[in-house]
Order: C-alpha cells, then structure tokens, then sequence
C-alpha cells in the first residue's frame, strides 16, 4: 500500500529532475555557441 502512495510522487521528482537537465543542457549548447562566436569575430578581426 505504501508503494502505491510513493510512486507518484517519484514519478513527478523525476520528471521535474529531467527537465531541468534539458535546460541546463540548452543553456550550456547556447554559451558555448555564443562563445565560438566571439573567438571567430576576435581572430577575423583583430
């Protein structure tokens, strides 16, 4: 009976968890783009 009180709240934990691994993951692709390109203007024109 306990379980079946649990795995909601696992349920919802856990899909609270990734998604805030998926915007993590887009903030750190958006720096490292933004970066890149910061590195290309400096050495195109210095």
């Amino acid at each position: 009976m306990k379980l079946l009180r649990l795995t909601p709240v696992a349920i919802l934990a856990c899909a609270l968890a990734l998604s805030a691994c998926a915007n993590t993951i887009r903030g750190v692709g958006r720096d490292v783009k933004s970066t890149a390109n910061a590195v290309e203007d400096t050495v195109e024109n210095p």
